[in-house]
């Protein structure tokens, strides 16, 4: 059974990894981190334009990079074998790039925190978790928020 989780460094992301250890197992694990070139940001998002325009291209892939192996080394930490990751440019929505990834690998299940965003950004771009249940046609499992 191949897990794919979505991260992008949120705490609820975190949570999702150390969840996925603790009561799923699995041959594989795939931790996917799916950035957004700003052009793409600009498109999908035309009200959100000044809360992103501080878009560094090659610095936002590496830095994408970095997040998904930050999630792998979390994912391998927490007791999840034979783990990778993938760091992929979004060129349509973020929830679909996810949703394609986990058709690409046939992945038994996908995981992804409720929400990796917060305040005006979560309204103007909506919750990627809720995008990924209804269109992912695979089980889906949305950890929720640690409480405080």
């Amino acid at each position: 059974m191949t897990i794919l989780i979505a991260y992008d460094g949120s705490p609820d992301a975190k949570s999702a990894i150390e969840f996925a250890a603790k009561h799923l197992t699995a041959e594989a694990t795939l931790v996917l981190t799916v950035w957004e070139p700003l052009l793409v940001q600009l498109r999908n998002h035309p009200l959100a334009g000044p809360a992103i325009l501080t878009d560094q291209g090659e610095e936002w892939q590496a830095l994408a990079e970095q997040q998904a192996q930050e999630g792998a080394e979390l994912a391998r930490a927490a007791g999840l074998p034979d783990v990778s990751h993938r760091a992929v440019a979004d060129n349509e929505s973020i929830w679909k790039t996810i949703v394609d990834v986990a058709d690409e690998v046939d992945a038994a299940v996908v995981v992804t925190g409720s929400r990796g965003l917060a305040g005006v950004r979560s309204v103007l771009l909506g919750s990627v978790s809720n995008h990924v249940l209804h269109h992912a046609h695979r089980p889906t499992l949305i950890v929720p928020p640690v409480k405080s």
